[in-house]
């Protein structure tokens, strides 16, 4: 139904996909009570300032008591558990005892829908940290991310919460971006399976999860946090939304929250084509729309396209922004403003409420018994559950980049020196949505509140007969080299040295990566590079543990001249057990099975750079530049090898149909271990430009030595979908190259003479690098017949795979 349609003064009756128990409450509520259900009240402002801006538009400061605040009703509470250390049970006990108090005390008596962050775990003091979602894409594993969700949602739902800000769907596009942490892939097709798998973990718990953020955000100018956003809308379509279709038609997902940026000079918080017509008329979404913090605010005082808050509220609540979070800044008094004087049609007011009421009747709280139970007295969130999921995850996820056989580490070492800035720090395992890193950072007092053993501590375990000698070297940040010298004493005196280098995730200029936390180079931060010379220099091998949150220029230390390290491991902040999941990699108790969720820079001046380029997006002869990245997309190592044989593709299928691609992996090697399947594919004429090489479908294969098994991929055609030159998603008839392989740049198209070694297409003189070995198997040409095929909503998005 159109808005467009509906006079001012309209029956409740025009809303007939509410029930009616929630139209009654509509048509019972005055202008007041309306613009409360769609607000968030931020408990414990004074000071706990955990997001920009959180201070300047506090509200809490102005002298009103909570029962002030709340005389009309109230949407949502925001961060109830995530803003200040509070013991999980005494503000359980408050919280129902609060939402007791809004049923007895208001008119209505409807409870509030309370929110946290839920990005690595339920940010709330003493739960489980798990992984970062960076992670999540390096272990190519959406079943187990799914199994994580449930955790989290669990934990959430013993406490009263009912919806999480999480996942985050926005496609990396620039490593110098700080939020690179909080996303999952470069692939939008990896960012979509992961991140629909978590969305149905936690929802199957009862919590919504929320989609973020809605749309393009993550292609801002230079990497800059809130920069804007130019991007064409073929890109927007084929890059960006893929993830979040996925999460909104297979997984469901009950929530979605907007971009912060402007696209072509139109903020999303205020463009009803975005937020309507693409998300709910197109996609079919019908939750809630929430907005990202302050965002409505924004448009006055960011963006200058409101000249008050009002106008902001009303350019919001008309583009399709339910709620304003973590606040009424805009969507009370300057909305019921704008409503009573008849500048804004009641209408978009009521859609708005419609669908806070409708979400709150899905989570039960319009009951009438809701909270009249007791509130929890002993709650665990870090159960050995949650602790087994997250050292799993953090395993999976590891990716060994190198190994000129220092891996695994000898059993009979007598003395491990382990060396660097993040060798011996808990903060420097968790993301920058953390409850460590994202808010007990100001409460330097307070403990974790759980077990988080540091590399150095979980080396020790790992190695109980050797003597594990620590020297810090130098911090993150800063150019102090007083270190250094303990640091190389402890490097000769020992037969291995292992040398933990890398980030601190933190907000807004607080540590070397996370939101607000951009940067102009991909060099490692401070002297680490320089720390990790001095190391090598001593002749001791050397195995560099690269603990980060985004993916830096480290060449010198994979692909460079010698000495250099002897191996190289990549953790993407692997959460709680990361400490205990390197040691087992490090000792060979678990062979390495990460592969990267998005490519190695070359160098700072390479990015930015996605593996999803057309042919003019690679090297050539016509540019002196290269941008070739260091290791690709796709790219992991292991102790084992692994050979691919029999590739065998369907020769035919319809633009409507699908086609099937088997493979056979053989473990090679002498140790147990998984592989990462990964089906590729490229477009060879289209009728705009395609890429070189596009992710269809993948799978981890766990193999015996020796162990062969086949592999099977049945994809739809809709996974070679594009946006044509009319902006129409098609499926065109034409002749497909489709291969398997270890990782993307196995797939590589370049012109000029070509050979072919360990099964990858090289280039020396396109590129003038040496050749990554890989698996990759010949190509086989499949041929969609049939006319061009315009996609619908119900055209499958998944690849199946069976494993023979």
């Amino acid at each position: 139904m159109s808005l467009d349609t509906i006079p001012v003064g309209t029956d409740v009756p025009a809303f007939p996909e509410a029930s009616e128990r929630v139209r009654a409450l509509l048509a019972e509520m005055t202008l007041e009570e309306k613009a409360a259900q769609i607000v968030g009240y931020w408990l414990d402002q004074g000071g706990e300032v955990v997001a920009p801006m959180a201070d300047e538009m506090s509200t809490a400061k102005d002298g009103r008591t909570l029962a002030d605040i709340t005389k009309d009703g109230l949407g949502q509470y925001t961060r109830v558990y995530g803003t200040r250390p509070v013991e999980p049970a005494e503000r359980a006990a408050w919280l129902w005892n609060e939402q007791r108090r809004l049923k007895r005390e208001t008119r209505l008596g409807i409870p509030a829908l309370v929110h946290e962050e839920c990005l690595t775990g339920l940010a709330a003091w003493k739960a489980a940290t798990f992984p970062t979602p960076l992670a999540w894409g390096a272990s190519f594993d959406p079943e187990l991310v799914a199994e994580m969700g449930a955790l989290i949602g669990e934990s959430m739902r013993d406490l009263g919460i009912h919806q999480g800000l999480a996942p985050v769907l926005d496609v990396i596009r620039d490593p110098r971006w700080g939020r690179v942490d909080e996303c999952i892939a470069e692939d939008p097709y990896l960012v979509g399976t992961v991140g629909t798998a978590y969305v149905q973990g936690l929802q199957s718990t009862g919590v919504h999860a929320t989609l973020k953020h809605f749309l393009g955000y993550s292609n801002s100018r230079a990497g800059r946090n809130h920069a804007p956003v130019h991007a064409g809308p073929r890109e927007v379509a084929d890059v960006f939304l893929p993830p979040f279709e996925m999460a909104i038609r297979d997984g469901g997902v009950k929530s979605v929250m907007n971009s912060y940026a402007e696209i072509d000079g139109v903020p999303v918080a205020s463009n009803p084509d975005l937020l309507t017509t693409l998300l709910r008329d197109q996609l079919g979404f019908d939750g809630v729309v929430v907005a990202d913090y302050f965002a409505i605010a924004f448009l006055e005082v960011m963006h200058a396209v409101a000249a008050d808050r009002g106008e902001a509220a009303a350019q919001a609540l008309t583009a399709g922004i339910d709620i304003e979070l973590p606040s009424g800044d805009a969507y009370l008094a300057p909305l019921v403003e704008r409503v009573r004087a008849g500048e804004l049609d009641e209408a978009y007011l009521d859609r708005a409420v419609i669908r806070a009421l409708t979400q709150k009747e899905e989570l039960g709280l319009l009951e009438p018994d809701v909270f009249e139970d007791e509130a929890p007295t002993e709650i665990d969130l870090d159960s050995p559950r949650h602790r087994a999921v997250a050292l799993r995850l953090a395993e999976e996820s590891l990716v060994l980049l190198s190994n000129e056989g220092a891996l695994p580490l000898a059993a009979d070492a007598r003395q491990v020196a382990v060396i660097g800035p993040n060798a011996d720090r808990a903060a420097a395992l968790q993301g920058c949505y953390s409850f460590a890193n994202h808010v007990l950072a100001h409460h330097p007092g307070y403990e974790i509140g759980f077990e988080i053993p540091t590399v150095r501590e979980a080396l020790a375990a790992a190695l109980p007969e050797a003597e594990v000698v620590f020297a810090e070297g130098c911090q993150v940040e800063g150019d102090d080299r007083s270190g250094f010298d303990a640091a190389v004493s402890a490097a000769a005196d020992s037969e291995v040295a292992v040398v933990v280098v890398g980030d601190q995730a933190g907000l807004f200029g607080r540590g070397t990566v996370g939101e607000g936390n951009d940067v102009e180079s991909l060099d490692l931060p401070g002297v680490q590079r320089e720390l990790v010379d001095a190391v090598v220099a001593t002749g001791t091998p050397v195995v560099l543990v690269v603990l980060t949150g985004r993916p830096y220029a480290i060449a010198w230390a994979v692909d460079g001249e010698q000495p250099k390290p002897a191996a190289v491991l990549q953790a993407f902040f692997p959460g709680e057990e990361g400490g205990p999941a390197i040691a087992n990699v490090l000792t060979g108790k678990t062979a390495p099975s990460g592969r990267l969720p998005i490519s190695l820079p070359r160098s700072s001046g390479s990015s930015p750079y996605s593996y999803l380029h057309p042919i003019l997006g690679g090297p050539s002869d016509v540019t002196s530049t290269d941008s070739t990245p260091l290791r690709p997309f796709g790219f992991g190592l292991s102790y084992a090898t692994f050979a691919y044989d029999d590739l065998q593709v369907t020769a035919t299928a319809a633009t409507d149909g699908a086609f099937e691609a088997a493979v056979t992996v053989t473990n090679t090697g002498e140790v147990a271990a998984t592989d990462v399947v990964q089906l590729y594919a490229r477009d060879v004429v289209g009728s705009v430009t395609r890429p070189v090489a596009q992710l269809l479908g993948y799978v981890r294969v766990a193999l015996e030595p020796g162990q062969s098994r086949r592999v099977t991929f049945d994809v739809p055609t809709q996974r070679l979908s594009l946006t044509d030159r009319t902006l129409t998603r098609v499926v065109e008839p034409g002749e497909v190259e489709v291969w398997a392989a270890s990782h993307a740049e196995a797939s590589a198209k370049l012109t000029g003479p070509e050979e072919t070694t360990g099964g990858v297409i090289s280039n020396e003189k396109a590129r003038g690098v040496r050749v990554i070995p890989g698996e990759a198997t010949a190509r086989e040409v499949v041929t969609l017949t049939g006319d061009v095929h315009v996609v619908t909503p119900e055209d499958a998005r998944i690849v199946g795979v069976r494993i023979d």
